[in-house]
């Protein structure tokens, strides 16, 4: 189970970062990259998860797995933008963090 306390370190370093970038790289590549859509409602997933879960570390390794397996354990695709690699760069070092 997850450090919380590294956990939500992280968390506050890619929260709001990763709430501008995700819906615009969605917007943007979506329709090139269908995939990203199911990372834009997983995100969503989680961060409602995080919101409900207060103090608490909330149960998330459903979400990280299914973005592991959609992502190509986050794969970033060639012709994309920085934005796309800096999402799944911030969404893999929030799974590793809380999967240690």
């Amino acid at each position: 189970m997850a450090n919380k306390q590294a956990f939500n370190e992280v968390l506050v370093k890619h929260l709001q970062t990763l709430k501008q970038y995700v819906p615009v790289v969605a917007r943007v590549h979506g329709k090139h990259h269908p995939e990203f859509l199911d990372v834009h409602r997983l995100f969503d997933t989680i961060h409602q998860k995080i919101n409900e879960a207060g103090e608490t570390l909330p149960m998330l390794s459903e979400e990280f797995d299914a973005l592991r397996k959609i992502t190509d354990d986050y794969t970033v695709p060639a012709d994309v933008c920085e934005s796309y690699e800096a999402v799944y760069n911030m969404l893999a070092e929030l799974d590793k963090t809380y999967h240690s």
